[in-house]
């Protein structure tokens, strides 16, 4: 037998050929910044941080990931940027200390109307702004009168008007939040009164705010005739009322 001598060079040559790219064994088998996973080179690993921010690993390559962003500003006008992901905001609660607005995070104090500020401030070009701050209601030093109504009516006269506009000029002069508590007499069901009360309230709340105390200060509540305490014509003309009281 003859013993076949290969040349040493060839030998080494054979013994140093590894996997042909992008088949690998290791990493050191892949370019630079490259790794290998299951034999092959690829860009980046699931699971891991390979990709630049904003991007994300799909079957080993980066690719950009659909509606990224890192502030409001990258997304449309109806989205805001929540999670680092462009989409709808639905509560306040998706705001941080901001507010939900049509599907847009805004700052807590935005505004669209004056109705959607505090009763102290006013929109002024989507904030709303302080106005200057007054006491006069927040220390009771401003009084508020009840309205009396006649029987079986939720409609206003003119001597509850002209109360009802006494009381919107005190309002307005304090930031306190006021409640309409609606009576009526004894007279009639449970079920009638409470629902004639309820209107007698929401009489009162439509005339404030007509007058310009802002919607969300008032706070309509229906009694029926739970605190009704007339006998008589005279003291069942008391029982008919709203009372307007600081909340």
């Amino acid at each position: 037998m003859h013993r076949v001598w290969l040349p040493i060079a060839l030998v080494i040559l054979v013994a140093g050929c590894g996997p042909k790219y992008p088949n690998c064994k290791g990493d050191k088998d892949c370019k630079e910044k490259e790794f290998c996973v299951n034999g092959k080179c690829q860009q980046c690993r699931p699971g891991e941080k390979d990709c630049p921010k904003g991007q994300e690993c799909d079957q080993g390559a980066c690719k950009a990931i659909a509606g990224y962003c890192d502030d409001h500003t990258q997304c449309p006008a109806d989205q805001s940027c929540i999670g680092n992901r462009c989409k709808a905001c639905v509560a306040d609660g998706d705001c941080g200390d901001g507010k939900c607005n049509k599907g847009r995070c805004q700052p807590k104090d935005f505004c669209v109307k004056d109705d959607d500020c505090p009763q102290d401030s006013d929109c002024v070009k989507g904030r709303c702004v302080k106005a200057k701050k007054s006491t006069t209601g927040d220390t009771g030093a401003c009084a508020l009168d009840s309205v009396y109504f006649d029987f079986n009516e939720s409609g206003l006269t003119s001597s509850t008007t002209e109360t009802l506009q006494k009381d919107a000029t005190c309002i307005k002069s304090g930031t306190k939040k006021v409640a309409l508590f609606g009576h009526a007499d004894p007279r009639g069901t449970d079920e009638y009164n409470l629902a004639l009360s309820d209107r007698r309230a929401q009489s009162v709340k439509k005339y404030l705010t007509n007058l310009g105390v802002r919607s969300h200060m008032l706070r309509a509540v229906p009694k029926g005739k739970t605190e009704a305490k007339g006998t008589d014509e005279a003291s069942w003309a008391k029982d008919r009322r709203v009372d307007v009281q600081w909340d």
